[in-house]
């Protein structure tokens, strides 16, 4: 493997490692906490912690996809660029599911947010760790896929 994509290489598994301990951190630590609140704490913590997250891991998950893409187009041999050809794959689990799993649970805290918690709300809390877990497997799929390819193919 040539020196840019070595580089590319490392700046992938930086990018997927910030991804994975960014899930990790939220679903052992943050989102515990939030399990705990009534309703309008949560919905108020919860946009102050998205307000964080934008857009930061919007734009990570995004590098992590061309970074993988760009190894599988010019990775030295057939294997490479089967591997981070999979790892793409892989990967846009992460902001497919952000996009319709947890997203639309985020525009509802939103709205309960801008408009109080009706005592009929639907606490979304469930769902969105339910989507929240999901992503995280596949973020941390492709750190250890991205991490072997480095040690053992690469």
């Amino acid at each position: 493997m040539s020196l840019p994509l070595e580089l590319v290489q490392a700046f992938v598994i930086v990018a997927t490692g910030t991804v994975a301990g960014t899930f990790f951190a939220v679903a052992v630590s943050v989102f515990p906490a939030l399990m705990t609140m009534p309703p309008q704490q949560y919905v108020q913590t919860q946009r102050r912690l998205g307000e964080g997250y934008h857009p930061v891991m919007p734009i990570v998950v995004s590098s992590v996809l061309v970074g993988d893409a760009l190894l599988a187009v010019f990775a030295d041999s057939g294997l490479l660029r089967a591997v981070y050809a999979a790892a793409v794959g892989l990967f846009l689990a992460v902001p497919l599911i952000s996009q319709y799993g947890n997203l639309p649970l985020n525009k509802a805290i939103q709205a309960a947010d801008r408009n109080g918690v009706p005592e009929s709300w639907d606490d979304p809390r469930p769902g969105w760790r339910k989507w929240h877990l999901i992503r995280s497997v596949f973020a941390f799929l492709v750190l250890i896929l991205n991490v072997l390819t480095a040690a053992v193919l690469a």
